[in-house]
């Protein structure tokens, strides 16, 4: 019953303003933009256990290492959770998945236990789904689900290598892989000619050398019965590009089939500085490319004019750095005729180090000059990320307010909204950021209920106002710190003002002339109105915290 009320309370906040017949103006149709976006990121084995017939596949039951195996999240459980209204409560209006293609069947055991792929970095065949994450209707129906509800679906692309080398997964050919030597990571050519880890196989993606299909590959397909299909359909596709059958290009083909056949509407790109610079722009073309073919044949199905998204993972990336990344040898720009974003492995710092005002100003001066026309997936934690910004989850909201505030694109990782503790006794390495996700805490417990309440409300307001993400920043006052954002785009206006650490009971914020006295304001935190009088407006709400919006 609890998670109903809360489901309730978020919903009346949103619902009160929109409806107030005092103020009834006709509500400008807002734009979706990704520079101002809420994406939540979630490993698909970790969320939500939506199928448990699936749960084992492969005979993949050996006992790992902890949290080193599968736990039986999958495709279906994101969509029950899409048509619960989690996400839409949360604000949230773009899911990124980790990997759903098949994995190595086997596991490996580098001295701490045994590891199955259940993060999904580990491919075996591209053009597959690993049936412990669901099945290509799965992913339809999420896909069509999504869309419905107005939310876009990210999958995870990786090119730079194939799943480890194990007794039932045999190393591919030589003209695909190598081996060695391993990356040490002293300068560009030793970051990208390389293998990230002892049995990663690294992708030739520098090859241009024609090359045969894996033996492996063609005796699997044979098996299943698609060997001519999937033969057909490279022929095709070679054809149409004049690309050489050489190993990045196979890929290619593999991954942008994605975007054809389910309509997905965006990649988050893995492992993106230990590829070569151009196989990004190559793959934006053929990205590009199919989310055309697919709009071609879906018009009724499109969410909007949108191209297709990239985001790219530049290991270290920080948005100080603009659009090069300096491996210390050579300087990198990944942004232009590739990603839209890069993800932002700086702003946990900036959280931590900055005062807010000076976090916020900093960002939105970047992303309007040197970074203008492009934008940063921040966060402030992530799945491989050992030093996330609050591990124990001391610090839920103030977490809340640094993310879903910030300027940029923001990346909610599953459990942020819950405090999932990112510090799970016994594990190794990164395995500690990736326990299954807390569902009996937020369906029992009022302290995680209260904090998510903070959460739904932030996102909320992020995907209510594309200028909270994609907005100009403008700093009113530093204590309390108080800040406008505006945004345009073609006939669309916005403009929010935000109050922080303020003292409970009433208050009087400043807003400059951002409002007009003719106006009504809402706070969309506490569901309250306000009066402007002399570019001040009077509220009295038992938060510190408030979100000013124009009533419609």
């Amino acid at each position: 019953m609890k998670r109903y009320i809360l489901i309730l309370l978020s919903f009346l906040v949103l619902f009160n303003c929109e409806n107030n017949k005092e103020t009834h103006l006709e509500k400008p149709k807002m734009p979706f933009v990704w520079e101002g976006a809420n994406i939540y990121f979630l490993l698909t084995d970790r969320f939500n256990n939506g199928d448990t017939s699936n749960d084992i596949n492969f005979d993949r039951s050996l006992e790992t290492a902890k949290l080193r195996g599968f736990k039986g999240g999958d495709i279906k459980g994101v969509t029950q959770k899409i048509k619960e209204g989690y996400f839409t409560n949360l604000g949230v209006n773009a899911i990124w998945l980790t990997p759903i293609v098949e994995q190595i069947h086997g596991g490996t055991d580098e001295g701490t236990g045994v590891t199955y792929g259940f993060h999904g970095y580990w491919a075996k065949d591209w053009t597959a789904i690993d049936p412990n994450f669901g099945t290509k209707a799965d992913l339809h129906e999420l896909v069509e689900t999504a869309h419905k509800n107005g939310i876009r679906i990210l999958l995870d692309a990786v090119i730079n290598h194939t799943g480890p080398v194990t007794e039932k997964d045999p190393l591919w050919p030589e003209g695909w892989v190598r081996t060695e030597p391993q990356c040490n990571y002293q300068s560009y050519e030793n970051t990208v000619t390389c293998t990230l880890v002892k049995n990663l196989p690294d992708i030739k993606t520098e090859s241009n050398e024609t090359v045969e299909l894996p033996p492996q590959l063609i005796e699997k397909w044979k098996a299943e019965g698609r060997y001519e299909q999937e033969i057909a359909e490279l022929d095709a596709f070679f054809k149409r590009t004049g690309h050489p059958r050489a190993p990045r290009f196979y890929i290619m083909k593999w991954l942008t089939d994605y975007i054809i056949e389910f309509g997905i509407d965006g990649y988050r790109v893995d492992t993106v500085k230990h590829t070569e610079p151009y196989v990004w722009q190559e793959f934006k073309k053929e990205c590009d490319y199919a989310f055309a073919e697919y709009k071609k044949g879906n018009a009724d199905k499109a969410l909007d004019d949108n191209d297709f998204y990239l985001v790219g993972e530049v290991y270290n990336y920080g948005i100080s750095a603009g659009k090069a990344f300096d491996f210390g040898d050579k300087k990198v720009n990944y942004f232009d005729d590739a990603f839209d974003g890069l993800i932002n492995f700086e702003a946990k710092w900036n959280a931590k180090q900055m005062p807010t005002e000076m976090f916020f100003e900093k960002y939105s001066h970047i992303l309007k000059s040197n970074l203008k026309g492009y934008s940063v997936l921040n966060y402030l934690s992530s799945h491989d990320d050992g030093q996330p910004f609050d591990p124990s989850r001391e610090k839920p909201y103030e977490t809340a307010n640094k993310l879903l505030l910030c300027p940029g694109t923001s990346q909610v990782y599953y459990g942020d909204e819950s405090a999932r503790s990112l510090v799970v006794e016994g594990t190794v390495g990164d395995a500690t950021l990736r326990s299954f996700m807390n569902w009996e805490a937020v369906r029992n417990e009022e302290k995680t209920q209260n904090i998510l309440r903070h959460w739904q409300k932030l996102g909320q307001f992020r995907a209510n106002h594309p200028a909270v993400g994609a907005g100009v920043h403008q700093t009113i006052s530093k204590a309390p710190f108080v800040f406008s954002r505006t945004f345009e785009k073609d006939d669309y206006k916005d403009t929010v003002v935000v109050a922080m650490d303020l003292p409970e009971g009433e208050k009087v914020i400043n807003i400059l002339n951002f409002f007009s006295e003719e106006e009504k304001v809402y706070d969309f935190y506490s569901g309250t109105y306000g009066n402007i009088v002399n570019g001040k407006v009077v509220i009295n709400t038992p938060y510190s915290l408030v979100l000013l919006e124009m009533c419609y």
